[in-house]
């Protein structure tokens, strides 16, 4: 049942990010896809072979790493590379050369790993929201605006 619970919370936050920061969903998903990037370059040295997939539907991700299949003696990261036996052990009929996709969970990250998502995002979305005001105000430069400050900014 904490599934499901989760999963609304993750579809109502995209609504509020589009109703209250404005950011829309296609710059949220980029934005979630960046944040995880940076995160995975982090923790495997590169990012390049992970595919990222972010269902603001449902409001889930996924994400799948492809790994090449090489002799048991020959690998030499085990990012980018798979032993033969391992590969078989998913399924029999991998061979020397094939691409091995397999889920990489986002439970398995660790605790700095989601904390450093976390504040990668707070800050890409920060950086957002500023762009959207000043874009909302860029154009009104030497006119006279009447507002209410409700927060006030360094810098």
């Amino acid at each position: 049942m904490a599934k499901k619970e989760e999963t609304m919370s993750m579809v109502d936050t995209f609504s509020e990010f589009k109703e209250l920061k404005n950011i829309d969903r296609t710059t949220m998903i980029s934005v979630l896809e960046e944040s995880f990037r940076n995160v995975l370059a982090k923790m495997f040295g590169t990012d390049e072979n992970f595919d990222i997939i972010v269902n603001p539907d449902k409001g889930d991700f996924e994400i799948w790493r492809n790994r090449e299949v090489v002799e048991d003696d020959k690998v030499e990261d085990t990012n980018l590379q798979i032993s033969l036996s391992e590969a078989k052990k998913i399924d029999e009929d991998y061979e020397v050369g094939e691409e091995v996709t397999d889920e990489v969970f986002f439970e398995k990250f660790g605790r700095r790993a989601i904390l450093n998502l976390r504040q990668t995002l707070a800050s890409k979305i920060l950086e957002l929201q500023k762009d959207a005001i000043y874009n909302q105000y860029k154009d009104k430069i030497g006119q006279l605006v009447s507002a209410e400050v409700y927060q006030i900014w360094k810098k």
